[in-house]
């Protein structure tokens, strides 16, 4: 039986955020190349994958513009290696279609009000998923060759078959996790 090795493909300043526990949820709808033009959850864990391609410093909050910097700068456009550090299992996948719940959920994310309410806009009769997850950190971080099937406006992507990490720890403890997952839920009333 092959076994698929999941990835979904996020912006690397997002990664940060995720791996620092400041914010527990990811918004998607889609890339552009996606197989069926809209976002669905592929599996209920994968790894997640530094993207660099859209990341736009005015997109988010001006506290976390220094994230945007620093993972440009330490991109170098011709590696060609990439390095896997995050894992995460989806606790919830809400999905919204109302621009006032979108805004419930500014205190809880990295970006500025405008880039979810664009998101939202952008093929209009698909929901907005916010993901909420339960982010690990591999103890032994994975290095990559950047693939082609790897690159371009897409969610997913396939790791090779053989990927391996090893153990991880959770970014968050149990409680400190349902707390900050219970809040959201408690502001956008799901």
């Amino acid at each position: 039986m092959n076994h698929k090795v999941l990835a979904l493909k996020e912006w690397a300043s997002a990664l940060s955020v995720l791996e620092s526990g400041q914010q527990i949820l990811l918004m998607r709808k889609g890339g552009i190349k996606e197989e069926t033009r809209h976002f669905e959850v592929k599996s209920p864990s994968f790894y997640l994958y530094p993207s660099y391609e859209h990341q736009r410093r005015e997109l988010v909050k001006p506290e976390f513009r220094k994230l945007v910097d620093e993972s440009i700068a330490d991109r170098n456009q011709e590696d060609q290696m990439v390095t896997i550090k995050l894992f995460a299992e989806v606790a919830e996948d809400i999905e919204l279609s109302s621009e006032e719940k979108i805004r419930r959920l500014q205190d809880f994310h990295m970006w500025m009000p405008t880039f979810a309410e664009e998101r939202l806009r952008w093929k209009p009769r698909d929901p907005l998923h916010v993901l909420l997850l339960r982010i690990y950190v591999l103890d032994k971080p994975v290095t990559l060759p950047v693939l082609p099937a790897y690159i371009g406006c897409k969610s997913w992507i396939e790791l090779p078959a053989e990927f391996e990490a090893g153990p991880m720890t959770p970014v968050l403890g149990t409680k400190e996790f349902g707390d900050k997952a219970a809040a959201i839920k408690r502001i956008l009333q799901v």
